[in-house]
């Protein structure tokens, strides 16, 4: 028997037509009622890849709230159902605009209904194979981890995502700042709308404008048709500017007009475009140096600037190198089939200075799993040079007595300070007795002050 695809419905009142219906027996109907004010409700708990919201049943305050149902309910493609007289209203259109694939006049047509529903399940169908097949990179993990840093990131990020602002994300080569972008994509109202990446690097100043706002037909001797631009192709979805602090003086310029009023032209054109976008843009520079020494526009500056964060380079957020690297190993494919990495290699990563990142982890694992025989991976397959004396320095620095004995050579250097190196004051800060402050400091070689008197060892 053909398992039940589900199908969400999204409205004030129960669809019983639906449940009725033949053509939806192969649906299973998941009601989300909006008449429920609590969130709990949206999580549907399936892989709800279709759904349809009802406009037609919802009041004013329902239809105000929609797109926070909306935004919690986990649906890859939406289609809308009408009243024929809200197709008019300016702010429906931008609601369906946003949020759909598709949408549908009352009174409802079965039949074209279900063929909008099962064609939409059939593109995720072929999206979710199609992803299957490509290989991952470094930035499908760039934001994962337990480090400090990269968690206070990934919090900003949702909060970004939840805006319309623009966002200008910095950070070093190979930090996942095109993760961050799609994160941000991924997790808005936007979602299933295109994400239109432009190469800031890569756009020839001579072509900047044909590349970003597209041509009518004949604005130039090869123009032989209208085409969109880059900017005009991301209308409704997100546009990432990959390398914003590359783009010249001149470059800027051009994008002005549409970072200040959302309106662009083509080329030959003299008819302006409204364009619905959200702008996020990378950069590896601070942009505010750039500014000073005339290098950036500051009024350019100023309409990316909105929101910010700083992704972290990975020498910073060493506690994720190994969840990091064993998630890249997962899903490179290798000749000697699953591979592992010896305690020499996770010693060689928490070491190394990472000037590449990301990227560089990425090409030294590929580089193992290509050249290594071993299942296990060495630290010479990632292109280590590793002598024994270092080998057993790195494991005596890294066991955990080494970093216990850090603990305390800091707790007892800290304690002293401050209690101006009275000892019996000390001991009290550390909870423990004066004795064994006594022999801590001996332990650890700490020199007593003359003016404290030692207690008398017990015989």
């Amino acid at each position: 028997m053909q398992e039940k695809r589900p199908l969400v419905w999204l409205s004030a009142v129960y669809p019983a037509f639906i449940a009725s219906e033949p053509l939806f027996r192969d649906w299973q109907l998941i009601h989300v009622s909006l008449s429920n004010h609590s969130f709990t409700s949206a999580k549907t708990g399936t892989d709800a890849r279709v759904g349809v919201f009802d406009l037609g049943s919802l009041t004013a305050d329902q239809l105000a709230h929609l797109p926070e149902w909306l935004d919690a309910i986990p649906v890859q493609h939406w289609v809308a159902i009408l009243e024929s007289q809200q197709i008019h209203d300016p702010e429906i259109c931008a609601l369906i605009n946003r949020y759909c694939k598709d949408y549908h006049s009352l009174p409802i047509q079965a039949d074209r209904l279900h063929a909008i529903l099962g064609h939409l399940w059939g593109m995720s169908e072929l999206q979710s194979r199609a992803s299957l097949k490509k290989q991952r990179s470094y930035h499908d993990f760039a934001l994962e981890g337990e480090s400090l840093a990269i968690q206070q990131v990934r919090t900003l990020l949702k909060k970004f995502a939840r805006t319309e602002e623009p966002v200008l994300i910095y950070g070093e080569n190979g930090t996942g700042k095109e993760a961050a972008a799609m994160f941000i994509h991924d997790n808005s109202s936007r979602k299933n709308k295109p994400l239109v990446v432009v190469n800031c690097a890569a756009l020839p100043p001579s072509l900047t404008q044909n590349e970003l706002f597209g041509h009518e037909k004949g604005a130039f001797t090869h123009a032989m048709s209208a085409q969109k631009g880059r900017i005009e192709a991301a209308n409704g979805g997100t546009l990432l500017l990959i390398g914003v602090d590359e783009l010249s003086l001149e470059q800027q310029s051009a994008i002005l007009r549409f970072l200040q009023e959302g309106m662009i032209e083509r080329l030959g054109s003299n008819h302006s475009i409204s364009i619905d976008t959200r702008l996020i843009a990378t950069s590896t520079r601070p942009l505010e140096q750039l500014v000073n020494i005339g290098a950036f526009r500051s009024d350019v500056f100023y309409r990316l600037g909105s929101l910010n964060v700083l992704l972290p380079p990975l020498r910073d957020r060493k506690e994720d190198i190994p969840i990091l690297a064993n998630r890249i190993l997962s899903v490179t494919p290798s000749a000697e089939g699953p591979r592992r990495l010896s305690e020499d290699a996770i010693i060689c990563l928490a070491e190394h200075p990472w000037p590449g990142n990301l990227r560089e982890l990425q090409n030294r694992l590929r580089q193992a799993l290509l050249l290594g025989e071993s299942p296990q991976i060495e630290a010479e397959d990632m292109g280590f040079t590793v002598n024994p004396e270092d080998s057993y320095r790195r494991s005596r620095e890294l066991s955990l007595n080494a970093f216990r004995s850090r603990a305390d050579r800091q707790a007892i250097s800290v304690s002293l300070a401050l209690a101006h190196n009275n000892v019996s004051a000390a001991a009290r800060l550390l909870n423990i007795s004066r004795v064994s402050l006594y022999r801590l400091m001996d332990k650890y070689q700490f020199p007593h002050g003359a003016h404290q008197a030692r207690p008398p060892k017990n015989n």
